[in-house]
């Protein structure tokens, strides 16, 4: 017999009742019922139970183990009792009778506990880790991630795509985030840096004659940490094919992404078409870009119905260049106490407010428009309202003005908390939507300087002649891929014509020199028959985390960092000696 285990705790079943068998695993939960002792036993396969009596050699030796001791048992399969039989696991129908024990690795005090569903902090979970890790909805969690890597990897092979690994040491390059940089023992003061993205590998490996790359692919980005963001490192689907426009790469790897949310999704509806709506509408309509289809709610510009109306606070603000009104339908939202929790909340997000209406039956067949902004506008401007936005009877709407890039974030989270207060949000749903037309560059507010907004290496919409207009609206061949409410999938048509390439970069400030600094490897390439080309890189974190039905990105990461970029487990980030400084030239200022 093997020294640890002749089977899994998962295997055993009626059919090996009278065999001798050989286990191995954690003491999940001991249970004394009067001098038998009922052990949960434990692997990563599943759970067997376990019992010893005191007519067993080891009795006294299973009395002093303890939950997560690691131990070994030998024993006879035996069918329990048939209104003893436990349902819920493969191994219910049958008990182990323990013949003889070995402890392979005894436990202290745990600072948390494995069984059950206690809640702990978060800082607990992650600096133990390997603990928080052996429960069952951590197991099924990691378990989920390798399968759903193990099947894109499979669907990209499926669909001709080979993989190739780039490399992970590189030159520093702007991604959107900060780089972690590598100090060079051999060049003394020059770095390396941490690759945000293979971007300009993979565009390279097209130059090279790889028509379709795929790779699942580390990326490293200093960043500050959200629910759904890792603060330093996470994985992608990433992927590059020759000779393609936009739309084949939508037909690429759009049934790959379907294909694993309709395999893992557990049995959730997954959306077969796929809207493809402007930045300009998401924005205007949902208040991002990321936007969750699931909720029906789509936002409107009411401005008209406000201009030399009563309600001054608007009127005058509309007289302001850039200014406009919008209103979020809010049907079934017709009651003054849900208008003021509204209110409020808006208020909690740094606004003065939302201002509101609401319909209303005052006699049988008759309706009244009822709030402030009723009373101000007047009947007929708000009949009109109502009438754009399709509402009724029991229905509200809510009014946010200014110039858009003050209130439309707070719009857009305004209208998930209606959507989800109200009933109208779809659950168990997947509602995807590709994001097209993004703007090339983007203005800074205080300073008025152009810079990229997305992706620097993206082919301008209308090729060069369109750089020659105002850059505020050059659109770029980039798309996002969003998906209640998350951005999974983003990518570009790529530009490779080096004369486009300078231009576009000139718009942002960046001369012919600049540019051969920073990217002369990718610039020099393209010099010597680059073909068209485009690709995207999908999210496999937040992917899982949607699969896997959690808010929090860290859920689905082995051993992912906390809140403040820090491994509790491990110790880092942590100081280095002064040899290494040394030995690398550095030298650590104090911090005021």
């Amino acid at each position: 017999m093997h020294a640890y285990r002749s089977h899994t705790c998962a295997d055993l079943n009626s059919s090996h009742v009278g065999q001798t068998v050989r286990l191995a695993g954690w003491v999940h939960r001991v249970r004394d019922h009067g001098g038998i002792l009922f052990i949960d036993l434990r692997d990563h396969y599943g759970m067997t139970q376990v019992l010893c009596d005191p007519d067993s050699p080891v009795f006294t030796q299973m009395e002093a183990v303890r939950s997560e001791w690691c131990i070994r048992i030998d024993g006879e399969v035996k069918a329990r009792d048939a209104d003893l039989v436990n349902t819920r696991i493969p191994t219910g129908e049958i008990e182990v009778f323990v013949r003889d024990m070995e402890v392979l690795g005894a436990a202290a005090e745990l600072p948390l506990m494995v069984f059950g569903d206690q809640e702990y902090p978060e800082e607990t979970r992650l600096r133990y880790r390997y603990l928080d890790l052996r429960r069952e909805v951590m197991q099924e969690n990691m378990k989920l991630r390798s399968d759903v890597v193990a099947s894109m990897r499979r669907r990209m092979w499926d669909i001709g795509f080979r993989e190739f690994q780039t490399p992970i040491i590189t030159a520093s390059s702007p991604e959107g985030a900060r780089d972690f940089l590598v100090p060079s023992r051999l060049h003394p003061g020059k770095f390396y840096a941490l690759p945000q993205a293979p971007q300009q590998f993979k565009q390279l490996l097209m130059v090279s004659g790889f028509d379709k790359y795929f790779q699942i692919a580390p990326c490293f980005r200093d960043e500050d940490p959200r629910a759904d963001r890792s603060p330093t490192d996470f994985y992608q689907l990433d992927m590059e094919m020759s000779f393609v426009e936009q739309q084949d790469v939508f037909d690429t790897i759009q049934p790959v992404i379907k294909g694993v949310f309709e395999e893992f999704g557990n049995g959730a509806k997954v959306d077969q078409d796929w809207p493809q709506i402007s930045y300009k509408d998401a924005a205007l309509w949902y208040g991002t870009d990321k936007p969750d289809l699931r909720n029906p709610i789509r936002m409107q510009v009411v401005s008209d119905h406000f201009r030399g109306s009563g309600f001054a606070i608007f009127a005058k603000l509309l007289e302001q260049d850039g200014t406009e009104v919008r209103a979020i339908p809010a049907p079934g939202g017709g009651s003054r106490k849900f208008c003021d929790r509204m209110n409020k909340f808006a208020q909690e997000q740094g606004l003065p407010g939302m201002g509101y209406i609401f319909w209303r039956e005052v006699d049988q067949g008759v309706m009244e428009a009822a709030g402030p902004l009723a009373k101000n506008i007047g009947p007929e401007r708000t009949e009109a309202i109502r009438q754009q936005l399709g509402l009724g009877v029991g229905d509200a709407a809510f009014f946010l003005a200014g110039k858009p890039s003050q209130f439309e974030a707070v719009a857009g989270r305004a209208r998930v908390v209606i959507g989800s207060e109200l009933g109208l949000t779809e659950e168990n749903r997947f509602a995807f939507a590709w994001i097209v037309d993004f703007p090339l560059y983007e203005a800074d507010e205080e300073t008025g300087r152009v810079d990229f907004s997305h992706n620097p290496f993206s082919m301008p919409q209308g090729g060069i002649e369109a750089l020659d207009g105002d850059p505020l609206e050059v659109l770029g061949y980039q798309y996002d891929l969003a998906c209640n409410g998350y951005e999974l999938v983003s990518g570009a048509i790529r530009n490779h014509i080096p004369e486009i390439m300078f231009k576009a970069f000139a718009v942002a400030g960046y001369d012919e020199a600049e540019v051969r600094k920073r990217f002369g490897g990718m610039v020099n390439a393209f010099q010597y028959g680059a073909p068209p080309h485009g690709g995207c890189a999908a999210g496999i974190d937040r992917i899982v985390m949607l699969l896997a039905d959690t808010a929090n990105i860290r859920e689905v990461i082995l051993f992912p960092m906390n809140q403040r970029a820090e491994d509790l487990m491990m110790n880092a980030p942590s100081d280095p000696t002064s040899d290494q400084l040394m030995e690398l030239g550095l030298r650590v200022l104090p911090q005021d």
